[in-house]
């Protein structure tokens, strides 16, 4: 029996036998289930490192945001009471603002001294408490600003008082009793 090799295939007597191709020499088209299985857990890995990072990052961003918010409302206080000595300090946050008036005028319940959204009371994650002594002239207010979820909006709490010390506290509103920053 004789039997040659051609490019077609193997032939034997009365049959042409086709080559095919080992089943690993196949050319694949995409990626195979495990490669892509990998390449999401990877993924999720990074991701699992990078998330607690980026929470991090933005409390200590909206603290910052918060104690400038502080520092903002004592400069207007100061500003405002230098301005209307009648009235001496506010009677609330929201007389700092603009009273959504465009433009502005001043006068005692719209001095335009702070932004609408501190104005509010709710600014980057953290809600600002503003207490006067109902007097008038009035002579000494305070400030709170406590974290909207404490542990994701932020982490400290601050006070401040008229004359200008920022305290803070960790798991708690602040008094004139924490330290200082």
């Amino acid at each position: 029996m004789k039997c040659s090799l051609s490019l077609v295939g193997f032939v034997s007597p009365g049959k042409v036998v086709r080559r095919v191709g080992h089943p690993m020499s196949k050319k694949q088209a995409g990626f195979s289930l495990i490669e892509l299985l990998i390449v999401v857990a990877i993924i999720l890995i990074v991701a699992a490192i990078a998330i607690p990072n980026l929470m991090a990052s933005r409390m200590a961003a909206n603290e910052a945001s918060a104690v400038q918010s502080i520092r903002t409302v004592q400069s207007s206080e100061t500003a405002y009471a230098i301005t209307y000595p009648t009235s001496g300090f506010s009677a609330t946050l929201a007389d700092l603002g603009d009273g959504g008036a465009s433009p502005c005028v001043a006068s005692s319940t719209q001095a335009c001294l702070i932004d609408p959204i501190l104005a509010s009371g709710t600014k980057s994650g953290y809600i600002f408490t503003w207490l006067g002594d109902g007097l008038t002239p009035s002579i000494s207010y305070t400030i709170n600003g406590d974290p909207a979820a404490r542990g994701s909006s932020g982490r400290r709490s601050f006070f401040t008082n008229y004359p200008g010390v920022i305290r803070y506290n960790a798991t708690a509103p602040a008094t004139v009793a924490d330290p200082t920053i």
